[in-house]
């Protein structure tokens, strides 16, 4: 189980990485991880199966890579009609191991890092990894 403590330490060991507000992470002004209560009209499509705890809301490469997520591990990861066709997924943040909210707010910042800052980062990271 993930806090916002850790979100927040993960995030902003990001190169470059800013709380533009409280639990509203971005790199050079584009979002990349958030806080993202359900609205109204999430909790009436989600009915029952609507989560209570709080819910991270993760940029994602794709489309694609948004439907694997959702595919692979539906007990962590859900959506919303509101993300139909957006690349941003949903995470119960209290179903969430740290390791993997790790791995989701990296590749969310590299999905949304200007591409020389995201390539400095990762040649860092697998030159001394």
């Amino acid at each position: 189980m993930a806090t916002w403590d850790e979100v927040h330490r993960i995030a902003m060991a990001m190169p470059e990485a800013v709380e533009r507000s409280p639990r509203d992470w971005r790199v050079k002004g584009k979002g990349f991880v958030c806080e993202r209560p359900l609205r109204k009209a999430d909790l009436l499509e989600l009915g029952a199966d609507a989560p209570d705890g709080p819910i991270l809301g993760a940029r994602v490469a794709d489309v694609g890579v948004k439907e694997a997520l959702l595919a692979d591990d539906p007990e962590v990861y859900f959506t919303t009609s509101h993300f139909d066709g957006y690349a941003m997924i949903l995470a119960r943040l209290d179903k969430i191991d740290v390791d993997e909210l790790e791995e989701l707010i990296i590749e969310s910042w590299l999905v949304q890092a200007p591409k020389r800052l995201a390539k400095t980062y990762l040649d860092g990271h697998t030159a001394g990894s």
